[in-house]
This record gives structure tokens, C-alpha cells and sequence, in this order.
């Protein structure tokens, strides 16, 4: 095991531990944002009749074939459908059916003309009235066929798609109210240190309170998981290895804050190595070059900074990714787009350092992109008022203003293509 690898090799390392979870069938409306593990089919031809697309009138396009302005054709109005209704009459010459939208299309009618370029002659429009119509219109207009969407057995959502709101809808006009989805991974979020209290309570002299749980708890629901935030676990190898162990034993993934260093009492290392298998201990990142990786009785084991901007970009780069390869996502990388600095950037560390940044749009549609001013690893403010992480790359040499950097995205989901 190297003792600093770079940022690519790090996150194939942790995906690659770990698989796709059990298949699990939830209630339709429970499926949404969630990744389908099987393809889902219609039931039925959707729309399963022809039917009008506007209201109108419904009619045989060749009657009003000739009509133009100046001589316009009347047909008399013998019917009208409403949504839900069936006419099961038949249209004479001369003759047409009111219409609404999304009524059935009457059986010998080919064609529905909107209500606006509809003239009325006689009557109110309704039956028994004569309207008369100045131009010609074409075979099908405004009717939406049979089976336009889908027909009976088709396939209409893929295994591995990820299934949107529109999707619901889609899949309940099909008759699927249940869908089978990767289950969600249970995370355990422990964080560590002796000098934590819960946020409930007010912090006495060399005390802070446990913040690194509730975002990283934030994070994992963000990702798609379910998270379980455990109580604190003080600064002893003892403890710390009990609770992983426990842990490991009872969730899919465990991610510990603190103690990932090589300090007197950072331990997340040496319980990881003496309970199963440690993978990696450094990457080639700032903030949060301490990132512990390893697999405890077959459970992923990741042990991220106590600082808590390294966790959160630790989080983001290396455990997000694996979070969502479980669900059967089949996209890992946050968008990104290119900006440029709108100020000097010291980059005076060889590693690749992620900014806190404000991304904006000029006038003339570019990107430029201002970093925060305190870029402490000690803070969670500065994430809270960015939109992104700008990437300086590894390299110790300066980025003036002006330059172009990757900017990545990390409110906008990883399927977006910009």
C-alpha cells in the first residue's frame, strides 16, 4: 500500500470494494430519483384510444376540404363528447361532434379543429347548432392515436435508469405501482474525539460540539442513503475499534469523522488494520490529504478527516461515488465547467486543492469563478454560502486571474449533462 495516491486511484479503490445492494420492490411514488433493477413494461396501449388533443370539433377532413374565406363550409353540429364520455353514433355528411380535450375520438372522425378558428352560424356551438369552418385541415390534426406512447408489453422504463417524477406518472398511466430499485445502503456516521458534545447541549471550556455527524449524516441522504448517526466515541483505540466493529457488523457502509491522522490519539487507522484489511491512508488532495479506507468483515470502513471542509470534500470525492455505485447509478462525476479566476491563486502545494468558490455567469455567457476568502479546513461555513469546489491542479506554480479551471458542481446531480 503507497502512502499517497492520487485522486482517480483512490475512488476506483473504494468503488471497487463494493457492489450493487439486494433488490428491493417499493411502493411507485417511494421509486422516485431511484435507480429501476428490472424493466418495467405497460399493460395496456397508453393512450388506449385515440382521442382529441385540444378543444374542437371532431370531424371527417375531407369535408372541409375546400373551404377557404371566402367560402366557407357549415356542417351542423349533431353531438358532443366530454372527457370520459364515448359517442357511439356515426357522422353524416355535413356533419361534425363537438369535442373536448382528451375525449374519445369518434370512430369515422379523422380530424378535430380547435374551437378558436371555428365559426358559428347558427346556434351557440353546441349540438344543434351549424358552425362553419374557412380553411381545410389535415388527416389526423390534433388527435393523439392510440398507443402513441406505448403499446401493451412494451418496455417503457430500462433496468438501470434512474426514475423522475415525469417517470412516475409515465408508469402509473401504465398500471406499475410497484418497482423494483437497489436498496438504499445504511450508513453508519460515527464521529470521534474527546472533546465533542451533542449539539443539544452548550459546550464547556475545551469542549465543541458534534457538527462533522450531522453533515456527514446530510451527505450520505444526499447520496441516496439512509444514515444513522451513532453516539461519539471518545479518543481510545479501545473504543474506537468497538464501535466500528459493531458497526460493521450491522450497516452496509461506516464512515468515522476524526482521529485520521498520525497523531497520539488518531486511531481510525490501526483498528481498521487490526479488524480486517487497510487499503489506503493518504490522497493527493487539499483539503483532507488523510483519508482512510479499508473493509472490515466485509463492510467498507472510511475514516475521514475531523476538519470538517476535508470531510466534506473527502465525502464528496471518494465516498459519495461509492455510495451511488451501490444503488446501481450508472453516473459518478459531478458536472463540472470551466471558469475562469477572477483572482491570483498562490497555489504553492503540490497537491490538488479544491476551493471553496462562487460560480458566475457573465454577460456575455461565460464562467468566472471568485474563491472564498477563508479557505480554513476547519470550516463548513464557507461551503454553505459556495456552489462549487474550483480545482487547482497539482503543481506548486501560481494561478493568475484570468486562468481557466475545472469548476465542479456539487448541487446538480451527476446524470446532468452541461
Amino acid at each position: 500500500m503507497r502512502e499517497m495516491i492520487p485522486l482517480e486511484e483512490a475512488r476506483a479503490l473504494v468503488c471497487g470494494a463494493v457492489e450493487k445492494l439486494p433488490v428491493e420492490t417499493v411502493e411507485l411514488l417511494d421509486a422516485v430519483g431511484r435507480v429501476v433493477a428490472a424493466d418495467q413494461a405497460s399493460d395496456i396501449d397508453v393512450a388506449p384510444f385515440a382521442h382529441s388533443a385540444m378543444d374542437g370539433f371532431a370531424l371527417r377532413a375531407a369535408e372541409i376540404a375546400e373551404a377557404t374565406e371566402e367560402a366557407p363550409v357549415a356542417l351542423r353540429v349533431i353531438a358532443e363528447i366530454g372527457a370520459g364520455d364515448v359517442f357511439e353514433g356515426a357522422i353524416g355528411d355535413g356533419e361534425c361532434v363537438r369535442i373536448m380535450t382528451g375525449a374519445c375520438l369518434p370512430a369515422d372522425a379523422d380530424a378535430v379543429v380547435k374551437y378558436e378558428i371555428v365559426g358559428v352560424v347558427e346556434g351557440d356551438g353546441k349540438p344543434g347548432s351549424v358552425v362553419s369552418f374557412a380553411a381545410p385541415t389535415k388527416v389526423g390534426s390534433n388527435i393523439r392515436a392510440a398507443g402513441e406512447e406505448a403499446h401493451a408489453g412494451d418496455v417503457v422504463v430500462e433496468a438501470g435508469d434512474v426514475l423522475t417524477a415525469a417517470g412516475v406518472g409515465f408508469l402509473a398511466g401504465c398500471g406499475v405501482l410497484e418497482v423494483p430499485v437497489y436498496r438504499r445502503p445504511r450508513v453508519a456516521i460515527i464521529a470521534t474525539g474527546s472533546e465533542l458534545v451533542p449539539p443539544s447541549g452548550v459546550p464547556g471550556p475545551g469542549k465543541i460540539r458534534n457538527s462533522n455527524s450531522y453533515a456527514m449524516a446530510a451527505c450520505a441522504r444526499e447520496a441516496g442513503a439512509e444514515a444513522v448517526m451513532l453516539p461519539i466515541v471518545q479518543d481510545t483505540f479501545e473504543a474506537l475499534r468497538d464501535a466500528v466493529e459493531q458497526a460493521a457488523r450491522e450497516y452496509d457502509f461506516v464512515v468515522t469523522t476524526g482521529g485520521a491522522a498520525n497523531g497520539d490519539f488518531d486511531f481510525i487507522k490501526p483498528v481498521v488494520a487490526e479488524l480486517g484489511e487497510l487499503m489506503m491512508t493518504t490522497v493527493n488532495i487539499r483539503p483532507g490529504k488523510a483519508q482512510t479506507f479499508g473493509m472490515v468483515e466485509g463492510t467498507p470502513v472510511f475514516g475521514l478527516p475531523g476538519n470538517p471542509a476535508a470531510a466534506y470534500v473527502g465525502f464528496q470525492l471518494l465516498i459519495r461515488p461509492a455510495l451511488r455505485t451501490m444503488q446501481g447509478y450508472r453516473f459518478m462525476d459531478h458536472p463540472v465547467v470551466k471558469a475562469r479566476l477572477t483572482a491570483d491563486e498562490k497555489n504553492r502545494d503540490p497537491r490538488r486543492i479544491y476551493l471553496r468558490a462562487n460560480l458566475t455567469r457573465t454577460a456575455e455567457g461565460t464562467y468566472e469563478v471568485t474563491p472564498a476568502k477563508n479557505q480554513s479546513s476547519g470550516l463548513f461555513g464557507p461551503i454553505q454560502k459556495t456552489n462549487c469546489l474550483a480545482v487547482m491542479p497539482e503543481g506548486t506554480e501560481p494561478q493568475p486571474a484570468g486562468s481557466v479551471v475545472d469548476c465542479l458542481l456539487l448541487d446538480i446531480p451527476e446524470e446532468v449533462v452541461l
